[in-house]
């Protein structure tokens, strides 16, 4: 199976066909041990709605849920939102190893159109005499979804199948390696031209948008920034867009988080303070914990590591220094999700393995200051190594 030629001049970052069929295969010998005859997935974003891309190299976006059925002995079925007098999408030449692709009306704002795919799932399981099913990231999926499969599949047996699709997702072939150093480049170009992007009298808002700019013409195919400004100090904390009014002026704080996939669609995050003056004492007494805890974790991120063991030795060493410990989670696994396991959490069983792309980000905060420190590494048996090139420190203006 070819690239067909429409596809190279169209789609950015095509992956290779071998590696699309790595990840069948794979996928197909841990379905036959547990005698699974179809997968189902759902998915309705980029940011955490990787694993329609993983099957097919087409994201679902923009809030249109895109359902994949992929059999244990057959090729694909995709539904998607769409009908006459439109072809189904996506297009023909667009996608590889698909048998099938049908287009139903839906809409989730037109609650009365919330069970055509499910129906056309329901039809199509029947059809291939499916007995065992199993359901990838059932989170992802709509309740109507959901709960019309498991309403009308008659004999059919339902399984979770997200901890069979997971570990082969979460280590990295080298062909994704490639693009997910490619997420880190123009991550580090964006947060190089931050000094000349960043001056008093500018919005936060308009900073976002001259990143976002130089993201999108480097590579990025979607984008997500977060920023927060404050006077000296004060924590200038996050922001997603909508809270992004505020005016920058002379001697603020600056921190920017830059957390956009990149060609191909694989993500990394980055996140730095900048300082439009001399930096305050407050905030580089914070930044100098939240990265010691990262230099900490890095020596641990080998091959064999437990989650809880690395959330456990970050948590004494942040409550040692006075800061609070993780509550949510300070590192994560990262692909065509934003956030994917191993999660560097109490509760996430896989261990790490060589070839994972894990992002640390420690905070240590006070009401004065914000301290956050975030870059990629990825995992090897002996020690992890940085794929980020921006220098860890707080940059001045």
């Amino acid at each position: 199976m070819k690239l067909n030629p429409t596809l190279i001049e169209n789609v950015r970052q095509p992956i290779s066909t071998a590696e699309l069929e790595r990840r069948w295969a794979e996928t197909r010998k841990a379905m036959a041990k547990q005698n699974i005859d179809c997968l189902v997935m759902q998915n309705s974003n980029q940011y955490l709605g990787g694993y329609v891309r993983w099957f097919t190299d087409v994201p679902a976006k923009e809030g249109y849920p895109v359902t994949v059925i992929f059999p244990v002995d057959d090729e694909m079925t995709m539904i998607t939102s769409g009908g006459e007098p439109l072809p189904p999408g996506p297009p023909e030449w667009a996608v590889r190893g698909v048998k099938e692709r049908i287009g139903r009306p839906y809409f989730r704002t037109l609650g009365y159109t919330d069970t055509m795919d499910g129906e056309a799932v329901i039809n199509r399981l029947k059809a291939r005499g499916a007995k065992r099913v199993g359901i990838v990231a059932k989170g992802s999926m709509s309740a109507p979804t959901y709960e019309y499969i498991q309403q009308n599949r008659g004999q059919m047996e339902l399984v979770d199948a997200s901890d069979l699709i997971d570990p082969i997702k979460a280590i990295k072939s080298p062909e994704e390696l490639e693009l997910i150093k490619k997420a880190a480049a123009i991550q580090d170009a964006a947060m190089a031209a931050i000094p000349t992007i960043v001056r008093p009298g500018k919005k936060e808002y308009e900073i976002l948008s001259a990143v976002t700019h130089l993201l999108m013409d480097m590579g990025s195919e979607e984008q997500l920034l977060m920023v927060g400004s404050a006077p000296p100090g004060t924590s200038t904390g996050q922001k997603n867009d909508f809270f992004t009014n505020r005016t920058l002026n002379a001697g603020d704080q600056l921190f920017l988080m830059i957390e956009v996939n990149g060609p191909g669609g694989f993500y990394t995050e980055l996140g730095r303070t900048f300082c439009l003056g001399d930096p305050p004492k407050g905030l580089l007494q914070v930044w100098e914990a939240a990265k010691e805890a990262q230099v900490r974790t890095i020596k641990r991120l080998v091959a064999g590591a437990k989650p809880a063991d690395l959330l456990k030795a970050h948590n004494e060493f942040m409550v040692s220094k006075g800061y609070m410990a993780e509550g949510r989670l300070f590192g994560h696994g990262q692909g065509y999700d934003l956030v994917e396991r191993p999660a560097l959490r109490a509760d996430e069983p896989m261990p790490l393995a060589a070839n994972m792309n894990i992002t640390i980000h420690p905070i240590a905060v006070t009401d004065k200051a914000y301290g956050f420190c975030c870059d990629n590494y990825i995992v090897g048996e002996r020690e992890a190594t940085p794929i980020h090139k921006t220098p860890r420190e707080v940059i001045v203006i």
